[in-house]
């Protein structure tokens, strides 16, 4: 199925003693690959100064040459990215490395800022010249500008002007910083190794180097590790949170905990949700691969349906691109994904995925099932309907763009191919998360935690 896009992912490592921190950051980098494809990019303090090195491509092919090295360092940052504010163009790939009055400065972003455009302006009639049309550039002009003497000062002076999503890390003078956002959109974990500690987007990355002993950074708090510990300071005090439903329904990865809970149960949890209030009977309940697993099996044991592998993934096939014709395209689903004839042949099918965005691949893949026989297909999705845009982080469409917007659910069965289709109710994913109200919901329900500008108003126009 079509798939709002992944935004970014963060990694900081501060080491005690002396080490090759490239090589130590490849590793968290490559575990957080699923929230960016685009590019990656890593920073490190070298000596006394900062190294920066990043371009197009995954972590595998930007920086393996990076094993094979031994570059000594204390501190450094790493940022896989999937564009969402600003696009895809190389000025924008992450970290961003400066020197400025404040000093020489990396930095790395997970999130949107919601209120960059009346930043920028302000800005721009002060004179300020961007490099690139990200919005984390903002942060480094503001910190820039600041009168504070004082680094942290100053930074805890630009972080109160910012609205939205933004998880950080940040080299200055030899040691890591890392923050949240007030609300906490996005995750961001900090742990302590062997003789070092990490700040990265989910466990996941902590798991790759043994790390164990860890903690969620708070919202609205700034971490600051150096030679001499670690120190913990408040610049905005954390009254509404609201964290990214999303990260569970789809980004996150399975194995990661994520807000302080297991991604993996939360997605079984949707799923049993799903299935409960559903009346369809079916022979098997199958998944669309690999982000429909989890829900798929826990719709399978509330429902007592059998769970098969009704469909492989191809895990070398790489990313889709776009193709000129309709054949092309649907030639690239099935080099991704493929049904198991025999085990969908003249079956009463309930395909479970996370969530239908524009609809087309979700055609194809229904298709493929007829083509090998499905004798019903019954299509469910684990999170509700996408109705709105997402200022916060996530690329979803606009409204013309999102399926739910233009289609009821009979007009969505017969545009897909599918017997019937069905979404989890708001309600019902209310009750998997148990407390709704520390949650972003607004891309279901077009209410949002932060005051959008008149910019940002547009959007939500149909």
């Amino acid at each position: 199925m079509d798939k709002p896009g992944h935004y970014c992912g963060v990694v900081g490592i501060h080491s005690l003693e002396e080490c090759n921190i490239p090589e130590k950051l490849f590793y968290p980098l490559y575990s957080l690959q699923h929230r960016g494809q685009e590019a990656a990019g890593i920073s490190y303090f070298k000596k006394d100064h900062i190294v920066t090195y990043k371009d197009v491509g995954l972590v595998g092919k930007v920086l393996t040459h990076y094993i094979q090295e031994n570059n000594p360092s204390h501190t450094g940052i790493g940022h896989v990215r999937y564009s969402t504010h600003g696009g895809n163009r190389v000025e924008n790939i992450q970290p961003f490395h400066v020197s400025c009055n404040k000093g020489e400065i990396a930095l790395a972003h997970n999130g949107n800022i919601s209120n960059i455009e009346s930043l920028k302006s302000l800005l721009q009639a002060e004179g300020a010249i961007f490099q690139s049309t990200s919005d984390t550039e903002i942060v480094l002009h503001l910190l820039s500008r600041s009168r504070r003497l004082n680094f942290l000062d100053a930074l805890t002076e630009v972080l109160r002007q910012l609205q939205g999503a933004f998880s950080m890390v940040m080299i200055h003078e030899n040691r890591l910083l890392a923050w949240r956002d007030p609300k906490g959109f996005r995750p961001l974990y900090l742990g302590e190794g062997d003789g070092f500690w990490i700040a990265a987007s989910e466990t996941c990355a902590l798991d790759i180097l043994g790390v164990k002993n860890y903690r969620e950074i708070e919202p609205g708090e700034l971490v600051v590790i150096d030679a001499q510990g670690v120190s913990s300071h408040r610049y905005a005090e954390a009254h509404q949170r609201a964290h990214c439903v999303f990260e569970f329904i789809y980004f996150a990865r399975p194995d990661s905990e994520i807000f302080g809970r297991s991604v993996y149960g939360v997605r079984k949890q949707l799923g049993r949700e799903l299935a409960l209030v559903d009346p369809v009977k079916a022979d098997l309940v199958m998944a669309v691969p690999d982000s429909g697993n989890a829900a798929a099996l826990g719709y399978s044991e509330a429902k007592g349906i059998p769970f098969e592998m009704g469909m492989t993934r191809n895990h070398f096939a790489g990313r889709s691109f776009t193709l000129p014709s309709q054949a092309q395209r649907e030639f690239a689903v099935k080099m991704k994904l493929h049904p198991i004839k025999e085990v969908v042949e003249g079956k009463r099918i309930i395909l479970v995925d996370d969530s239908l965005v524009r609809g087309t691949t979700g055609r194809f893949i229904v298709k493929m099932l007829r083509d090998a026989g499905a004798k019903e297909i019954h299509l469910r999705l684990s999170s509700p309907e996408i109705l709105f845009p997402c200022f916060f982080g996530i690329d979803i469409p606009t409204r013309k763009e999102l399926i739910s917007n233009t289609k009821n659910t009979q007009e969505l069965a017969a545009y897909l191919g599918a017997d019937t289709v069905l979404f989890l109710p708001v309600e019902s994913l209310n009750k998997a998360m148990g407390d709704p109200e520390n949650f972003c919901f607004g891309c279901f329900l077009g209410k949002y935690p932060e005051k959008l500008g008149p910019e940002l108003l547009k959007e939500l126009v149909l």
